[in-house]
C-alpha cells in the first residue's frame, strides 16, 4: 500500500544531530540554532470560548439558539454546582443553585455529580447525573437522565434508573438522541464502568423505561493491557502506595449517524471505533446475541478517544488524547486530522453547534493525582475551544 492511500497522514519529525557544517552541535552552543531546528506543526485554527479557574469540566452542549451548557463532576476538586450555563464567559448554576446542592438522603431531586449535557434535537437540555461522586458505588435515585425546557427554564421530565441498568459499580458517560422512535424518542447512553460490566443503556423517553444492550460484551470493554501515551508518557493508574494498573474504562464516547441507523461507540481504553444498529438497540425483544450480531468493528482509529461526536454531513468527530487531537472520520471510512495543537491537553467533550462550529473542552484530565501518584499536575486554566467545521448538528425529531 503506498503512502497516499493511508487513512489518516502521519507526519514524522527527525532531528539531525549535525549543524551544516557538519559537526555535532556542543552543549555550548548557542539555543537559538536549536530552535531553528523542524518542530511538530499545529494542525486547524482553533478559538478559546471560555477559561475555567476553578474545578476541572468534562461537558459541553451548545443549543439551537446559542446558549453554551457546560458541567463540574464531583470528581474531588471543590465543585459548587455540577452543571452551569455561560453567561459573558461565566459559569453560573444550572437550572439553579439549589438542585445543584446534592441532597443525599433524596438523591432523585438533587443533581449528584454531573458528567454530561446535551442538547436534543427539540432544543431541550439534557443532563445526565452518574450518581457516583468521586467513583463511588451509585444507588436508587442518584444516576438519572434530566430534561429541561430551554424557554421556561424548569424541569420537565426526571428518568431514574432501575439498578438491574445503573448497576453499583455503573459510570453514565454521554447520551444522544433519536426523537423519531417510540412515542418520544429514545435516548443512548455508555456505562464507562472501570470496575463493572459495561454496556450501551437503551431508554424510553415516553415511558422512562431502560434497559441495557452489549452488555459486557468486547466491543464495550476496555482492551487489555491498554496502555496510551499521552504528552509522551505512559499513562497508567498511579495510586499512593500502589503498583501501577491499567486504565480499564469501558464505552465511553457515544455518536449516531445522520440517518439514525448506527450507533458508534468506543471504549476510552482502546484505540478502536465501532457501531451497532441502533434498530436492535431499540428492539427490546431481540436476544443479547441478536443485538450483538450488528456490531461492526470499523477499525484501529489512530489513537485513543474520549469524546465521540457526529454531524448532519454524515461525518464522525473523535478526540484523540494521546495526540492532542480531533480526528474526522468522513463517510468513506477515511480519516483526517481536523485539529492537532498543544493546548489541546485531554481533549474530552465534542458538541456541534447550530453555528457552523465544533466546541470542545480541554481538561487536563491526564494530570489528575491519580495518574501521578498523588500529585496534581494539572495547571488551570482548563479550556473550552471551538474550530470552525461548516457542518450542522443532527436533528432526529
Amino acid at each position: 500500500m503506498g503512502w497516499r492511500s493511508l487513512p489518516i497522514l502521519l507526519s514524522l519529525v527527525v532531528t539531525i544531530p549535525f549543524a551544516s557544517s557538519g559537526r555535532a552541535l556542543s552543549a555550548q552552543e548557542p539555543t537559538q540554532k536549536l530552535a531553528e531546528k523542524p518542530a511538530e506543526k499545529t494542525i486547524g485554527n482553533i478559538e478559546s470560548v471560555a477559561s475555567f479557574n476553578g474545578p476541572m469540566l468534562t461537558g459541553v452542549t451548545v443549543s439551537q439558539d446559542g446558549r453554551i451548557f457546560v458541567n463540574f463532576p464531583r470528581w474531588g476538586d471543590n465543585v459548587e454546582f455540577t452543571v452551569a450555563e455561560l453567561k459573558n464567559g461565566t459559569a453560573v448554576a444550572y437550572p439553579n443553585a439549589e438542585i445543584n446542592r446534592p441532597n443525599p438522603s433524596n438523591q432523585a431531586e438533587s443533581l449528584i455529580s454531573v458528567q454530561s449535557v446535551v442538547v436534543d434535537p427539540q432544543n431541550r437540555l439534557w443532563i445526565l447525573d452518574t450518581g457516583s461522586p468521586q467513583f463511588a458505588p451509585t444507588s436508587y435515585g442518584g444516576p438519572k437522565l434530566i430534561g429541561i425546557d430551554l424557554k421556561q427554564n424548569r424541569i420537565i421530565k426526571t428518568i431514574l434508573f432501575p439498578q438491574d441498568v445503573a448497576l453499583p459499580t455503573t459510570y453514565l458517560n454521554d447520551v444522544r438522541f433519536d426523537l423519531r422512535r417510540g412515542k418520544a424518542g429514545m435516548a443512548f447512553i455508555t456505562d464507562s464502568s472501570s470496575s463493572g460490566p459495561n454496556a450501551i443503556i437503551v431508554v424510553d423517553l415516553a415511558s422512562g423505561k431502560s434497559w441495557r444492550r452489549l452488555n459486557n460484551h468486547p466491543s464495550t470493554k476496555a482492551e487489555p493491557n491498554f496502555l496510551p501515551s499521552v504528552e509522551g508518557q505512559p499513562l497508567m493508574m498511579r495510586s499512593p502506595n500502589q503498583p501501577p494498573s491499567y486504565i480499564k474504562v469501558g464505552a465511553d464516547g457515544i455518536a449516531i449517524s445522520a440517518d439514525g441507523d448506527r450507533l458508534f461507540y468506543c471504549p476510552l481504553a482502546g484505540r478502536r471505533l465501532y457501531s451497532v444498529s441502533v434498530d436492535a438497540l431499540a428492539n427490546e425483544q431481540l436476544t443479547e446475541s441478536q443485538v450483538a450480531a450488528t456490531v461492526v468493528d470499523l477499525g484501529d482509529k489512530s489513537g485513543a478517544s474520549d469524546g465521540l461526536e457526529s454531524d448532519a454531513e454524515n461525518r464522525v468527530y473523535l478526540t484523540n488524547y494521546e495526540h492532542n487531537s480531533i480526528l474526522r472520520r468522513l463517510p468513506d471510512g477515511m480519516y483526517e486530522t481536523l485539529v492537532h495543537d498543544p493546548r489541546v491537553l485531554w481533549p474530552d467533550t465534542l458538541s456541534v453547534a447550530s453555528d457552523g462550529y465544533l466546541y470542545f473542552t480541554a481538561n487536563q484530565l491526564h494530570r489528575q493525582p491519580n495518574f501521578h501518584g498523588g500529585r496534581d499536575l494539572r495547571e488551570k486554566p482548563y479550556s473550552l475551544f471551538r474550530v470552525r467545521i461548516d457542518g450542522n448538528p443532527i436533528l432526529l425529531r
